[in-house]
């Protein structure tokens, strides 16, 4: 039995004392974690930071600043949380992420990549504003460097002032894949030079230091104590560390699910994940065309794409944690007749939204983005929630959106998007595909129709599956074009039907919905509508089943609306 570890006690540790607290940490952790499920490997890389950090600045006191927030679990268990971990990310415990209504210690929320110095420097500058002498600490990590965000920010750090900003680089060569790019090359071959790109920035630098040394580390925070003005210590970590499979399988173990016991006797057959069904169509598309090529933004695994990127070397492009970058060098590449597909979650693509609109859609440049994890994404919370792609993306003129719910749809959508001479955005989910995938006859990338009486039911995407398990009579348009909005085929059914019903994950506000019941009063018809989705709230952390019955888009919310 693990005895719980109290901040007071890290204060008044002495180094020995702090390196026991790092082996039962690392076993309390590595228990709960393994059994209940959540962010692994980057929070046993930290241990003895967050230790020797806590053990220097009060966490009421200073403000701290994880980037990326996933790697704030050992920080939560010693901040009066910790008989919360074994609950993380479940439904009405604590997040996986920092949130600053959660706990005081959570100076700022993050779950974005590359954001830390920003908010750090915008904290620090407050407190030198107010005169205010606490300390700023942002804790850089998981490749977040390679986001042109973290160098806007140090391009922005003044190193003369006295503002009390401590940026800590927990460099441990990967986010979820390995590292890429030139700024890592230069972390990893730092000490060969004399000089670095941080000491060319003007900004005071420490390192690089042994991460898991707690002593040398200690001693190293101890001594910023008496820098007011901005430093960088740089620290060399494993992710994973003391834990042999982590360690060995760190982009594997970045996280990991709940645990379940298994009966032999009632194996469930898992279907592939959508991302697997992406890296596979792929490659099939790639084959038949050597101008294909794929880009993701630091997600090959998450991506399905780990096959591709070993069968076409060269057609493949990790451009790291870079998500505006991805879609203006897709765009300079199809410029030039190569046809890229770009693979991106749907809360990233949110930061690309101007290249997506200037550099892509204003020149109607043809091309794909798979718009990965869309709708709600369960664990992971309203950082990740795919809530607002379709509202976003409706109002761009050019684009082609659709929206699979099968994988037959998605294979025939992903193969078709080369021949529309346009930008294509084509949204799928997070998660297994489903088990009902229909072989498609006469396909038109436009809607499928279930014939039915009383009530029309249009549904988009992942909810589709969400409305087949009714038995209610009604009938049911899947539809599979957003935009532009197939309106000569939906009029004749918004017509026939007195009550309809619009389902989407997504949200509700500027949705498909919405478009559905502007189109019913276009052309008088006196059906009324009723737009179910995502509401105007942020969502939070849960299971899918969970959040949908919350959003009240779940199938027994769905069958109350029909009666």
């Amino acid at each position: 039995m693990n005895q719980k570890i109290t901040y007071q006690q890290i204060i008044d540790a002495n180094i020995s004392e702090l390196m026991e607290y790092s082996v039962q940490i690392r076993n309390y952790f590595t228990q709960s974690i393994l059994k209940n499920g959540g962010h692994f490997a980057s929070n046993l890389g930290v241990v003895e930071l967050t230790l020797a950090l806590l053990h220097t600045y009060n966490p009421y006191q200073n403000q701290y600043i994880w980037d990326v927030g996933h790697q704030s679990y050992i920080f939560k268990m010693l901040t009066n949380r910790w008989d919360e971990l074994t609950q993380i990310r479940q439904f009405n415990h604590i997040s996986g992420f920092p949130k600053r209504d959660e706990n005081p210690a959570d100076s700022f929320g993050t779950g974005h990549s590359s954001t830390a110095i920003s908010a750090a420097l915008g904290i620090a500058t407050a407190n030198c504003l107010l005169k205010n002498k606490s300390k700023t600490i942002a804790i850089v990590g998981d490749g977040a460097l390679t986001g042109g965000m973290a160098w806007e920010a140090l391009n922005n750090v003044n190193p003369l002032i006295k503002n009390n900003l401590l940026i800590i680089i927990n460099d441990n060569h990967i986010g979820i894949d390995p590292a890429i790019g030139n700024i890592d090359n230069h972390l990893q071959n730092i000490q060969k030079s004399n000089i670095n790109i941080f000491q060319n920035l003007g900004i005071n630098y420490t390192g690089p230091i042994d991460g898991h040394n707690i002593e040398e580390l200690n001693k190293c925070i101890q001594n910023s104590l008496s820098y007011n003005y901005p430093q960088i210590i740089h620290i060399k970590t494993i992710k994973g560390k003391g834990y042999k499979p982590a360690e060995l399988q760190q982009t594997q173990f970045h996280a990991t699910s709940k645990f379940v016991k298994i009966n032999p006797k009632k194996i469930k057959k898992i279907n592939l994940l959508w991302q697997d069904i992406y890296g596979n169509i792929l490659c099939k598309i790639a084959e038949q065309n050597s101008k294909t090529v794929a880009i993701t933004p630091a997600m090959p695994s998450g991506s399905g794409l780990v096959t591709f990127s070993q069968k076409f070397t060269h057609r493949f492009f990790d451009v790291g944690i870079a998500e505006q970058h991805a879609l203006t060098f897709a765009a300079g590449l199809a410029t030039q007749g190569i046809y890229p597909y770009v693979n991106i979650y749907s809360t990233f693509l949110q930061r690309a939204y101007d290249q997506a609109i200037h550099d892509i859609a204003l020149q109607n440049i043809p091309l794909t983005v798979a718009i990965d994890r869309a709708g709600l994404v369960g664990a992971d919370g309203p950082t990740h929630h795919g809530a607002f792609d379709i509202a976003y993306l409706l109002p761009i003129p050019n684009i082609h959106l659709y929206a699979p719910a099968t994988t037959n749809q998605f294979e025939q959508l992903l193969c078709l998007a080369p021949t529309i001479n346009a930008p294509v955005f084509i949204r799928f989910p997070k998660g297994e595909t489903p088990t009902y995938n229909p072989k498609l006859t006469n396909y038109t990338p436009i809607i499928e129709h279930k014939k039915g009486s009383g009530t029309l039911i249009i549904s988009v995407g992942q909810a589709t599956h969400l409305v087949l398990p009714i038995q209610k009579p009604h009938a049911h348009i899947q539809l599979l074009q957003l935009k532009p909005l197939p309106k000569l085929e939906l009029t004749a059914y918004l017509n026939t039907y007195k009550t309809i019903i619009t389902v989407e994950d997504g949200s509700i506000t500027g949705g498909i919905g919405e478009q559905i019941t502007v189109l019913t009063h276009a052309i008088s018809s006196a059906a009324r509508v009723t737009n179910l989705g995502i509401p105007d709230t942020f969502i939070t952390h849960g299971s899918n089943a969970e959040l949908y019955a919350l959003a009240q888009y779940s199938t027994q919310a769905i069958e109350a609306h029909i009666k």
